[in-house]
């Protein structure tokens, strides 16, 4: 892990979803492919890739009550108290619409109304994730929405993992399908014979996922283009070493394309911290990915003041900001641009990731510039509603029409105006 005098403007690597033109092009193949076959090109593409011989895509009553038998009930007890911080967190999160009377009658209001379905992508592969369907899930039952899908790949067996399983469990959700990768969201996009299709689909995924989603953006909703995890942390010499080095290395064995940054004023630090991270991918069971992401996109920068920290975290606008400073709450106050911001030492951001209720699907890629977490706003509309009086359009309506004249739209004009010859003629 270098260390690097900060100086002027960083040198950000970010990792586009852009993927190579083959990628693309294959994406594109099986999107089309799922379109003309449906179910049996997801069970090809499942054989093909996850070493799956699938008799069904659909999940069974029965797979998941199996699954809830033998699982740890430690665990179960775990996921279901996380379950409910993230509910109670996102419950803050429910709008009303709002109705704004006026004295000649009329009255202008906004309705808010959850979106009817709902696709939520839970990844496979290297990991399981049961943690991704409690922060999909959770936003979208808490705003309304009244059919929602989870989709996942299966293992070689044709099994979901238990946990994955469990997760789905907890929350009362029945409609779970194996199936993965570009494949799993043009299903989603568009239906099989399997698979209805829904409104809007999020959750994050591999190049693949990410290039599909992008695909079909337009067709349906989606949530953001997701890229490798990505965390900065700010921290003073009143922080511990050992501690930002483990913090740094929880993202960097997401990805080898995961980024870790560390932002100091402190050189005696930035080196502990550089010893750390050596010492403790030793002992990582992901290693191999850690010590890729570390080497490739893994920095420290060593500032000469407190506001080139705060300046160049803002410029990052990283998916995770840990602040461990003595200062922490007030210093950030100053950060504008972060996906989610852990406050103190003991705030690590696994913390938000599983259990404090705060959503762990962020943007990446600086994108906290101008977007959000996944939330329960993700998942609703809002409708504007006019009600215009007679004495709001008599009031009105000579403003309007000059108004559209002025943008040489006359039917505009007249749209407003044909209601006047009407009153005329029937007085």
């Amino acid at each position: 892990m270098n260390i690097e005098r900060l100086t002027g403007e960083l040198s950000i690597r970010r990792q586009l979803a852009d993927g190579t033109a083959t990628q693309l092009e294959a994406v594109k193949q099986i999107i089309q492919q799922v379109k003309i076959e449906g179910d049996a090109a997801l069970m090809h593409f499942a054989k093909k890739w996850d070493r799956a011989e699938l008799s069904s895509l659909r999940v069974t009553k029965e797979e998941i009550e199996e699954a809830a038998g033998r699982f740890d009930p430690r665990l179960l007890g775990d996921l279901t108290e996380a379950a409910n911080n993230i509910r109670s967190y996102h419950e803050g999160q429910k709008q009303q619409g709002y109705r704004h009377d006026r004295e000649d009658g009329s009255y202008v209001a906004q309705r808010v109304t959850a979106i009817e379905s709902a696709g939520l992508y839970v990844p496979g592969g290297t990991a399981a994730y049961p943690s991704s369907v409690l922060m999909n899930v959770i936003p979208a039952q808490v705003a309304g929405v009244e059919r929602i899908v989870v989709i996942s790949p299966p293992d070689s067996e044709g099994k979901l993992s238990d946990g994955v399983l469990v997760a789905a469990h907890i929350l009362g959700i029945e409609e779970l399908y194996k199936s993965g990768g570009a494949q799993a969201i043009a299903a989603l996009a568009y239906g099989t014979e399997s698979i209805e299709p829904v409104d809007k689909i999020t959750g994050p995924g591999n190049i693949f996922v990410a290039l599909a989603k992008r695909e079909v953006n337009g067709d349906v909703a989606i949530d953001m283009i997701a890229g490798p995890s990505e965390i900065a942390i700010i921290a003073d010499e009143s922080a511990y070493a050992d501690e930002i080095a483990a913090d740094l290395l929880s993202q960097a064995e997401h990805d080898p394309l995961a980024s870790a940054v560390l932002l100091t004023e402190s050189l005696e630090m930035a080196e502990q911290v550089q010893a750390q991270v050596a010492k403790q991918l030793k002992t990582l069971p992901r290693a191999d990915i850690a010590t890729a992401s570390i080497r490739d996109h893994g920095m420290i920068y060593v500032a000469d003041t407190r506001a080139e920290l705060i300046r160049a975290a803002n410029q990052l606008a990283p998916e995770h900001l840990e602040i461990m400073t003595s200062d922490a709450e007030r210093l950030s106050e100053e950060i504008r641009h972060a996906g989610a911001i852990f406050i103190g030492r003991y705030s690590s951001e696994p913390v938000g990731d599983y259990f404090a209720g705060t959503n762990h699907v962020l943007p990446t890629n600086s994108t906290a510039r101008f977007s959000s977490a996944l939330s329960v706003y993700d998942f609703v509309k809002r409708t504007s509603i006019v009600h215009y009086s007679e004495q709001a359009w008599r009031n009105n309506q000579e403003k309007i029409a000059r108004l559209a004249r002025l943008e040489g739209l006359e039917a505009h004009a007249r749209a407003v105006e044909s209601r006047a010859w009407k009153k005329e003629n029937q007085s």
